[in-house]
């Protein structure tokens, strides 16, 4: 009886979330969902600031492809710097960052039961003419990226004309489809790891991101 109490009491203490809701009605529909409010203005602007002032200090590296037990550096695929995240040891950007993504999270396992049980999360620079080739974000021997996420930090000036564009590729009706979506601060792209594959349009302007996964046990 006390269990089935304090079931019943959890179920009424739901409430639904309409921004979260929509997220997860995209990825049933079409895999992928754009969500452009995610984080607001003050808040992007902190991430922003917090990642340009690690940059500066050199903390980033060069990324490699493969995961991290088997990363191989390779320039003509991917030509971003990267600096991991520890949540154990957030700063307060990171905490804003990871208070929302937490929430999500537990949104999601609750209503789809995703078990979603991880997160990796770096912050990203790409350099002018840099660019990420085609590809998808599993690997071989891992397969626990259920989500990729991509929030970015750009100036509020950002244009198309600055390229950096996160290009996802879909199919519908056995014809593949190609989906354009420029890295506008605070707009967050979320899809199935495991389903699209996307790239990285070459970049004239440096592109500022937070990149990161869902993952399971």
């Amino acid at each position: 009886m006390i269990a089935n109490a304090s079931e019943l009491f959890e179920q009424l203490e739901f409430t639904e979330n309409p921004l979260y809701e929509r997220i997860i009605t995209d990825l049933l529909e079409k895999k992928y969902s754009v969500v452009d409010d995610f984080f607001n203005a003050d808040e992007v602007d902190l991430l922003r600031s917090t990642l340009l002032e690690k940059y500066e200090e050199d903390n980033f590296k060069k990324a490699a492809i493969g995961n991290r037990t088997n990363e191989v550096i390779a320039k003509s695929v991917r030509g971003d710097f990267i600096l991991w995240i520890n949540e154990a040891e957030a700063g307060p950007a990171e905490n804003v960052y990871f208070n929302k993504i937490n929430s999500l999270v537990a949104y999601l396992n609750r209503t789809c039961f995703m078990g979603i049980l991880h997160k990796e999360f770096h912050y990203a620079v790409y350099p002018e003419e840099t660019f990420y080739k085609r590809h998808l974000d599993t690997f071989q021997n891992d397969g626990r990226r259920k989500l990729s996420m991509v929030c970015y930090l750009n100036n509020e000036d950002w244009t198309p004309e600055n390229g950096g564009e996160l290009a996802i590729y879909t199919h519908e009706k056995g014809e593949e489809k190609t989906i354009n979506l420029y890295p506008f601060p605070g707009r967050v792209v979320i899809f199935e790891s495991q389903e699209l594959e996307h790239e990285v349009k070459p970049v004239k302007v440096p592109r500022l991101s937070i990149t990161g996964w869902l993952k399971t046990r």
